[in-house]
């Protein structure tokens, strides 16, 4: 094998176990956040989440030498990304209170049939009829998941779904960012815009008192948060997008045992094909950009 693709090979392997990771912190601070959720309102877990994220990101930037301008930060993509990540975020967490953690998390893998949907509205691309049929089925696969019905409705599961129609915007409105704006700069902008919406919305209500417990769950939750988000960061740049992408799935198979783990929660039939369909067309996609 040549020096260059065994290199190649071995940064493959190096992503793979990044993307893996990356998934499991994010798995395991939807977890924290849901179990806190069931003795805080959700804006208060949120803010104070949030004031810790901002810390472990500030740190991050110190020990990195990074020089955050407020200026390049407040540029308008990087302000518009912000707030439509901040959105997405409370529409999540709100939803994921009151959802099984496993139907949360698929609902959440629609994001790609938007961006797909998205991209040809905004960006005037051209998608093949493939892609197209890998759109319909993946909604279809949404609909098995949130079983939309009049006896028995749950707006949450919809409002799990604006929330993902939310971070489609986002992902796309990342394209515009200015490339001279570090990563870690967009992260602590949306960071503190989470954290900003959270604290205005928690005026309205009732704070409820903070013991120990529900503070180290916080604060553990927003150290895997920004673990998973550097994590992830880290696998995109290390090895090929064809190889680490599908891997962002295992996420999914993570959330459903953890789930029944945690709250003895397991999608029903109808959910499993509904996952089986979003799985497929997600491969489907996939397939198709790197062909």
């Amino acid at each position: 094998m040549r020096p260059a693709a065994l290199a190649q090979r071995q940064a493959n392997r190096r992503g793979i176990r990044l993307m893996l990771a990356a998934m499991g912190c994010l798995v395991v601070n939807d977890t924290l956040v849901k179990y806190t959720s069931q003795s805080l309102p959700v804006p208060q877990l949120i803010f104070v989440r949030g004031l810790f994220a901002i810390g472990f990101v500030l740190l991050a930037a110190r020990a990195g030498a990074l020089r955050l301008a407020p200026r390049r930060l407040g540029s308008r993509w990087v302000l518009v990304r912000a707030a439509l990540d901040a959105l997405g975020t409370l529409l999540y967490i709100v939803s994921l209170a009151h959802l099984p953690l496993g139907n949360a998390t698929a609902i959440g893998m629609a994001a790609p049939l938007f961006i797909t949907v998205l991209a040809v509205l905004w960006l005037k691309a051209r998608v093949d009829a493939p892609r197209w049929f890998a759109v319909g089925a993946g909604f279809a696969g949404v609909l098995l998941v949130i079983q939309p019905r009049a006896e028995g409705f749950n707006a949450y599961a919809w409002l799990c779904l604006l929330a993902t129609l939310m971070q489609a915007l986002r992902d796309l409105v990342t394209l515009r960012v200015p490339r001279d704006v570090p990563s870690l700069g967009v992260t602590l902008a949306t960071a503190v815009a989470v954290t900003l919406l959270a604290g205005l919305v928690a005026l309205t209500g009732r704070w409820q008192p903070l013991d120990a417990a529900a503070l180290a769950l916080l604060v553990a939750a927003a150290a895997f948060l920004a673990a998973g988000y550097q994590l992830f960061v880290a696998a995109t740049r290390a090895a090929e997008p064809a190889v680490v992408a599908p891997l962002r799935y295992s996420g999914l198979l993570m959330a459903v045992a953890t789930g029944w783990l945690v709250w003895g929660d397991l999608p029903n039939a109808l959910a499993w094909a509904g996952i089986a369909l979003l799985l497929g067309a997600g491969f489907v996609l996939l397939r198709q950009d790197r062909g």
